[in-house]
């Protein structure tokens, strides 16, 4: 982990100009205590926030030094729509620039880390960056060759061999080798969060694995042997276990961590049982990056209405981290 200044912010970027970013970005910041706010920069744009504080109905101060007030890092970026509810390039530039500048002071010690909030992947492309999401531009920015999508809620744990490609690639990536890292990764994670020996399950990619190859031959082939490298570690893990039945035994305190095989095995289940509350954390990456689980809803942006209790989910797992 990159080493932070004493007292450095948990800084949030803001998300796509033209999304819910900024409304549950301050929302959520005007429920906790105001010296707690002090913990938190938001990174964006001033005149997007400004008008979400309107929308919002918020009594918060942008005066640097302002007590009780949110510290805003704007970043300009010339040409935003300057409404909400818009796709645009501009605003998935500014997204950009937004988590560049996040990841520059992360790097930098000045952040304790990165919370985000979320961004339009059109407009993110359209922008000319050329991104699978928050996960890929963070390995990406800080120079990693392999990052994985945790998500994270009060009973159910999961993380991701692969996420955002196609079903036919994610079983290709489900190599030996990817298995067993991604086990890895999730059990240093849970030991960091003070789990001292993470029960792990992974998730079959074919119905009732395979079936002993009646129904395919990849969880023989590609999962096991993964699994295998991993408990050769030390590593309390289990499986392939059919994915009809892990996350329920999960649910009920069978196992801390699932690992899922690609993105929909993982996210349908957290999404049914913790819509609003379970958060986006990155892992494999030098530093902490922790994100809401929902997208930018451009239909209701502007209109004070968004919900921000995942973003609060999202700030007490920053604060898990940073302890």
């Amino acid at each position: 982990m990159t080493s932070t200044t004493a007292g450095a912010p948990f800084v949030i970027t803001m998300g796509d100009p033209s999304g819910v970013g900024a409304e549950v970005s301050l929302k959520a910041l005007a429920t906790l205590p105001a010296a707690e706010r002090s913990r938190y920069a938001i990174i964006g744009d001033l005149p997007t926030l400004e008008r979400a504080r309107a929308a919002c109905g918020l009594d918060l101060s942008f005066e640097a030094g302002a007590e009780g007030g949110v510290r805003v890092v704007h970043v300009p970026v010339e040409g935003l729509p300057g409404e909400f509810g818009v796709l645009s390039p501009r605003c998935g530039e500014a997204s950009f620039q937004f988590i560049k500048t996040a990841v520059d002071m992360a790097a930098a010690g000045t952040a304790a880390g990165i919370v985000t909030a979320p961004i339009n992947k059109e407009a993110l492309n359209s922008a000319g960056h050329h991104y699978d999401g928050h996960t890929g531009m963070l390995a990406h920015l800080t120079g990693c060759k392999s990052s994985w999508m945790l998500l994270a809620s009060e009973r159910l744990n999961v993380i991701h061999v692969s996420t955002h490609v196609s079903l036919k690639d994610a079983i290709d990536r489900a190599t030996p080798e990817r298995v067993a890292a991604t086990i890895r990764t999730g059990y240093n994670h849970f030991r960091r969060m003070g789990v001292e020996n993470p029960r792990i399950a992974v998730a079959g990619i074919n119905p009732h694995c395979g079936e002993n190859g009646l129904f395919g031959r990849e969880d023989d082939l590609q999962i096991v042997p993964g699994v295998e490298m991993a408990k050769a570690e030390g590593i309390n893990v289990v499986g392939p276990i059919s994915a009809d039945t892990v996350y329920h035994r999960a649910y009920q305190g069978a196992f801390d961590l699932v690992v899922a095989q690609y993105h929909d095995q993982g996210h349908i289940p957290i999404k049914l049982i913790a819509f609003h509350t379970a958060v986006n954390c990155s892992l494999g990456l030098p530093i902490d990056r922790v994100s809401v689980d929902h997208g930018t809803a451009f239909d209701i942006a502007g209109k004070g209405i968004a919900n921000h209790v995942n973003m609060l989910s999202a700030l007490e797992y920053a604060r898990k981290l940073a302890a």
